[in-house]
């Protein structure tokens, strides 16, 4: 006679296999990430700001959420600068290696069509961005109002706006980092030229124009949807991008890290703890307000204001003179998922900002309950981390070195 099979025991084999088909894929995940950075390691590439950049975006996505509890743990909390800075600088630097040092490699006419597909690519992305954003409201507006803030007044004018986006002529809040980042790669054989002329011309010139425009902050691109202009000032913002220029140009040029000047490690601790204790939400939080300043220091995001330009120049000196973070980014599973996510910038954004559109309608609509904050959290940064880890795997990174920019 055949013996009956164990109900429990059934499910606890069952749990069994889950578990074991779960540890062998974040095991063989764990091995991929390891060999890609062994093997970018041996070919130059440097894995803190493939994770600085992959920080960023990942960031990004949960400080645009505006109802995202989580977003009250990212770096915006804890000083001037937000990921935005990081975002750009990273930008800079990683655009020096892709196209900087090509143009004395394979001459002027094969980077410059390198820059222009580049450019083309990121017009692609914004393009994706802007029809995603316009398809994914109007269907939302067939099953429940959806708020002003979301893509109003453009909307409001039917599709003869679109023109205005696709120019740059009208710039949707979240849909302004992207064209940005063109204005500076169409301006890069500027920036390279100024640089080859003297190392430093090109940055003195564009801290000369930043400073101008914190001096008068009415010198800007316009925008159609608001009248002081673009909100990343390009004229204010092409200064960190040059710094990231000239950083990276002067690293591959010495050949080393930047020196660690313990008295210059000092400056920028002390000026990161007051940017944080001047910058963090003490009174949402319900703590003492210990701003030093109280209201009086609110640095402008717009055009780049000097504390928050110091900011991000203190986190970056730090990163980049300290060989744990290189460690940490190349041979800890948590940098090597960072940098994972750093080296598909461009893909991780753009999915990136149509998920915050869904995440920002979900909670408008439904609440922002907690098991909707668990949700949109753990689904959004899980699909993001996935793209990345299937980017690297159908790219073949490891195998071949991946896009530095």
């Amino acid at each position: 006679m055949q013996k009956a099979e164990n109900p429990q025991s059934s499910a606890v084999m069952q749990d069994g296999v889950q578990g074991s088909t779960g540890r062998r894929l974040a095991g063989h995940l764990r091995d991929r990430l390891a060999a890609a950075s062994h093997t970018l390691s041996l070919r130059g590439r440097d894995h803190r700001i493939d994770a600085m950049r992959g920080a960023a975006l990942l960031m990004m996505f949960v400080d645009h959420i505006p109802q995202n509890l989580l977003n009250r743990f990212t770096m915006r909390n804890v000083g001037f600068a937000d990921a935005a800075e990081v975002f750009v600088l990273l930008a800079g630097y990683a655009s020096w290696l892709a196209y900087g040092r090509a143009f004395g490699k394979y001459g002027v006419r094969v980077t410059l069509g390198r820059l222009l597909r580049r450019c083309v690519q990121l017009y692609i992305g914004q393009t994706i961005m802007v029809m995603a954003y316009v398809f994914i409201i109007r269907l939302w507006r067939h099953f429940t109002p959806v708020s002003v803030d979301y893509l109003e007044p453009e909307l409001a004018h039917g599709m003869s706006w679109v023109w205005r986006v696709m120019s740059f002529d009208a710039l949707p809040s979240n849909l302004n980092i992207l064209p940005l980042y063109i204005v500076f790669l169409a301006g890069f054989p500027l920036f390279y030229l100024l640089m080859r002329v003297q190392h430093s011309l090109a940055l003195v010139l564009a801290g000369a124009l930043w400073a101008l425009v914190n001096l008068d902050p009415a010198v800007n691109f316009p925008n159609w949807l608001d009248p002081d202009g673009w909100y990343f000032n390009p004229f204010a913002w092409q200064f960190l991008f040059a710094l990231g220029l000239t950083a990276s140009e002067r690293t591959q040029r010495s050949g080393r890290d930047f020196p660690r000047l313990r008295w210059l490690g000092g400056l920028c601790w002390a000026y990161l703890v007051f940017s944080a204790l001047q910058a963090f939400p003490w009174m949402q939080w319900n703590l003492p307000d210990l701003r030093p300043f109280g209201d009086a220091v609110a640095p402008a995001k717009a055009w780049l204001s000097p504390l928050r330009l110091l900011d991000v120049l203190a986190i970056f000196y730090l990163v980049q003179s300290s060989t744990v973070a290189r460690r940490w980014s190349g041979e800890t599973v948590t940098g090597q998922a960072l940098a994972c996510v750093g080296r598909h910038s461009l893909e991780i954004f753009v999915v990136g900002t149509v998920l915050d559109l869904l995440a920002r309608l979900v909670f408008s609509t439904f609440g922002d309950v907690w098991s909707l904050q668990v949700g949109v959290n753990v689904v959004g940064l899980g699909v993001l981390l996935s793209l990345a880890f299937w980017l690297d795997l159908w790219r073949g990174v490891g195998k071949r070195v991946a896009r530095p920019a």
